[in-house]
């Protein structure tokens, strides 16, 4: 149960803060309106660092993504057992976090006319939808995700603090700002699927369908290029 709510708690801040970006930029009449990509992929690295501090608060080891916890099974550093008690919270945190930018943003959704602008609030969105190079996108996005963090070293425990959390952070800034544009960049299942669930269920101002035609290969492309690093990994032995 603690690692429920630490993955809830992680995970709301996650979306929250990166989906609260998102409706900053797109939103009509917003001080951040127009903001652009930049705007965008910036707020989601500091959305990561924010939701890596609030795990480190907790104590255990949160992952705030599927793909990591999968893997974390998959290598037998944690009990399935457990994977699925952090799947839980994740996904509920996610829709937690989605629903927080609804509701702190609901003045400008009702004055946003464009479905699809409301509808990346909560969801990614390719800037083109071809479905095959659309999930390779993916999958490679969160390969280099993974590969990146397994590589990522960890100076021993309090001897830098909060920086701790930057690196990951930065990795998310580097695959936003040079490849992200394609797709969205999900590179976690559940920051697509459980806000874009929310989204189907909400009463959004003029909304039109959640697109879940796409949004199966935000939720399977991210494990399929997890594992796929992981492999590459042990392979390499790094």
């Amino acid at each position: 149960m603690n690692f429920f709510i630490a993955e809830l708690v992680a995970t709301c801040v996650l979306i929250f803060l990166g989906n609260g970006v998102v409706a900053n930029v797109v939103l009509k009449n917003t001080k951040g309106h127009a903001g652009g990509w930049l705007v965008i992929t910036v707020g989601w690295a500091m959305a990561v660092y924010m939701a890596v501090l609030v795990a480190q608060g907790s104590g255990l080891a949160v992952h705030m993504n599927p793909v990591f916890t999968l893997l974390a099974g998959v290598n037998n550093t944690i009990t399935w057992q457990q994977v699925i008690w952090q799947l839980l919270g994740q996904f509920t945190g996610a829709a937690l976090g989605a629903l927080l930018v609804f509701v702190t943003h609901y003045n400008h959704f009702t004055q946003t006319e464009d479905a699809s602008t409301k509808l990346a609030c909560f969801a990614c969105i390719p800037t083109t939808q071809y479905k095959a190079s659309n999930f390779f996108n993916e999958a490679i996005f969160t390969a280099l995700l993974v590969l990146a963090a397994k590589c990522i070293q960890s100076p021993p425990s309090g001897s830098v603090g909060s920086i701790s959390a930057l690196p990951i952070s930065l990795v998310v800034l580097g695959i936003g700002t040079s490849l992200g544009g394609t797709t969205g960049y999900a590179i976690n299942p559940f920051r697509d699927a459980a806000p874009r669930l929310v989204h189907t269920l909400l009463p959004v101002f003029k909304k039109d369908g959640s697109q879940w035609s796409y949004g199966v290969i935000p939720l399977t492309a991210p494990f399929v290029g997890g594992l796929a690093a992981n492999e590459l990994f042990k392979y390499l032995q790094w």
